[in-house]
């Protein structure tokens, strides 16, 4: 099957480092680790497994940031290379293992790429993480497993998409374990079902950090995941001023359209949104200026920069919470006296996994697809751009350089 691999390397860190920024051809060119190749075609590992052919793929800034060697490297050992990327995935059922019971041939399904202690094969043992239901952090991901892929023990790694053994999305065909699966109604179209991995992170950020009835919120970022948390305070019900801070004009009109209640640009617009929360500015004898009263009580920072994270935390109101959402990692220079100064509540999220919501128990998939079909707000928006395979260079410089190409979501449709 033809699939877009990505394969690590010290000889391609140290050209991406080094030429990066004055061609792209080490970081999604030929010179980089990226390829169109044909594969083999995966066979069912387990009686529980399903086989899935790709409808669409979708682009995450994660993949981005380690296409370009611009993500920390403390995630390296959860993760197995070379992997067919993608953990963004909207599949049809092609083949069932004889004990799947959840879904059958021909249905659309969604997938949850983390993989539990169970996928990995585990039978009487579930780490603290899986066992609370949250595989996003499960506690053996840089382990092999007792899972034989090929006759071989699966593989370390988090997630489908980083991972030698399982290939993701950007591909024809793939394999999940039936707890990953998550079928699609048939009223839902294919453009908002390949969202609903993305949506789902600001989904669990909202239902675990919530602004209370009255209070006022912040998302900082013009991207997928800043984009999916706007529709997700809105569709979980949060009522209360929603002040975004966006860029561009498109971007700004899409956060109105899922729900902001205003938008404004970084800088002196960001500014006086404070400003008007009763905060008042100080200058310091050296440095930017600081902020004293006001200030927003819950702020979602989906950029994870230095830049980000520093407005964060002096917007933040005292004992105010910051949810970071971004992939923050190595941050020089950053100022953390707010932190201590205000008594900050600084709270990170990776991925989803089980809710308590409506008095269920259930999956974050699950609250975002019903929240999807409870609340008509125009998300397919979201997704700007659509490739083939065979143009996955254009597809990923047209992700990587969204301020150029326009693009929000880009997906791939083998």
């Amino acid at each position: 099957m033809k699939a877009v691999t990505f394969d690590v390397s010290v000889p391609r860190y140290l050209l991406a480092k080094g030429l990066g920024r004055f061609t792209s051809s080490v970081t999604y060119g030929a010179l980089s680790g990226l390829r169109l190749q044909n594969v083999p075609d995966p066979a069912l590992p387990g009686d529980d497994w399903v086989k899935l052919d790709v409808i669409l793929g979708g682009i995450c800034g994660t993949d981005i940031a380690n296409i370009t060697y611009s993500a920390s490297p403390i995630m390296e050992p959860f993760g197995s290379f070379p992997a067919v990327l993608g953990h963004e995935i909207l599949a049809r059922v092609t083949e069932v293992g004889p004990a799947v019971s959840a879904v059958e041939v021909g249905q659309r399904v969604v997938v949850e790429p983390m993989l539990s202690c169970r996928v990995r094969g585990y039978q009487d043992f579930q780490c603290p993480s899986c066992s609370a239901g949250l595989a996003s952090t499960c506690e053996q991901a840089g382990e092999e497993g007792p899972l034989e892929i090929g006759g071989i023990p699966i593989s370390a790694g988090l997630t489908i998409g980083y991972h030698r053994d399982l290939p993701g999305g950007w591909s024809e065909s793939l394999l999940a374990h039936e707890t990953q699966i998550f079928p699609v109604p048939e009223e839902m179209d294919d453009r908002t079902a390949v969202l609903i991995e993305p949506l789902s992170i600001g989904v669990h950020a909202v239902l675990s950090a919530m602004p209370e009835r009255g209070q006022q919120a912040l998302v900082i970022g013009s991207g997928p995941i800043a984009m999916g948390t706007v529709w997700a305070l809105r569709a979980a019900g949060f009522g209360g001023d929603l002040v975004v801070q966006a860029k561009r004009k498109a971007e700004s009109e899409l956060a109105l359209a899922l729900g902001a209640s205003d938008v404004v640009k970084p800088g002196l617009e960001a500014r006086q949104a404070l400003i008007d929360t009763g905060s008042m500015a100080y200058q310091p004898l050296t440095g930017p200026e600081v902020y004293s009263g006001g200030g927003f009580p819950v702020i979602y920072d989906c950029v994870g920069s230095r830049e980000s994270l520093d407005q964060a935390l002096r917007f933040a109101r005292p004992r105010g919470r910051v949810v970071v959402l971004g992939c923050s990692a190595q941050i020089r220079k950053l100022d953390l006296t707010m932190l201590w100064a205000r008594e900050l509540d600084v709270r990170g999220f990776l991925g989803y996994g089980m809710e308590n919501w409506d008095g269920k128990r259930i999956h974050t998939f699950e609250v975002t697809r019903e929240l999807l079909l409870r609340k008509p707000i125009p998300v397919e928006r979201i997704l700007t751009h659509v490739f083939p395979l065979e143009q996955f260079r254009e597809a990923v410089k047209a992700a990587a350089n969204r301020r150029k190409s326009g693009a929000m979501k880009v997906a791939f449709r083998p």
